[in-house]
């Protein structure tokens, strides 16, 4: 059992560390990208989702990939400024669990930005930016793993619910035990959040990369 002293002088860096997370992540780049863009509010096109996939719906391949690289580094960002900054020193156990922190409420920023009144995107791209800082070989393993799945089913959910799915066994397999603890609890959330997506899926109405509806 970790020393009740080692809680109190961790707890104010768990909440710097969560409170950095969540207002970074909490930044709906989607959003202000398309409408710095002349979109407008990409909430009234396609899904109504601030995330890449329905900023692809706009057409504007340029305005995608750039919501896409901000959407993943937000969340890059959010854990190497916490593994940078806090400075809880080794002798402290729970000095492990700063970024991950920072990155499981950047995740959680992204979902639910309280800017948007808790009504944000579905948090592929923030997972990303997660597993980039945390463990980037799985961050490449996770690219391949959607990309392959997305030219077999031309569906960007399906892609990346099995490969969210996947992530945690294999950063298991890995022994990156802390880290697969957090993937798997972000991976449950990342599959709530697209419980549309699995009912259209199942009754084959899901639309396919490069539909517009």
């Amino acid at each position: 059992m970790i020393d009740t002293t080692l809680w109190s002088t961790a707890l104010p860096y768990m909440a710097a560390a969560a409170l950095l997370g969540y207002v970074l992540g909490s930044i709906p780049f989607g959003l202000i990208i398309t409408r710095l863009g002349g979109q407008g509010d990409i909430r009234n096109i396609g899904s109504g989702n601030i995330g890449t996939t329905n900023v692809l719906r706009t057409g504007k391949k340029s305005l995608t990939a750039l919501t896409l690289l901000c959407d993943t580094l937000k969340a890059t960002l959010s854990v190497l400024i916490i593994a940078e900054w806090a400075p809880l020193g080794a002798s402290n156990p729970l000095a492990i669990y700063l970024p991950l922190i920072a990155g499981g409420f950047a995740f959680l920023g992204h979902l639910y930005p309280i800017w948007l009144k808790f009504n944000g995107g579905k948090g592929v791209a923030t997972y990303l930016g997660v597993l980039f800082a945390v463990y980037w070989p799985m961050a490449l393993g996770f690219i391949a793993l959607w990309i392959s799945t997305a030219l077999i089913t031309r569906f960007s959910s399906l892609s990346a619910l099995l490969t969210s799915l996947l992530t945690p066994f294999i950063l298991w397999v890995f022994n990156q035990y802390e880290t697969a603890g957090l993937m798997a609890l972000m991976t449950l959330i990342l599959w709530m959040k697209h419980h549309e997506n699995i009912a259209r899926l199942m009754n084959g109405t899901e639309s396919k990369i490069g539909n517009k509806g």
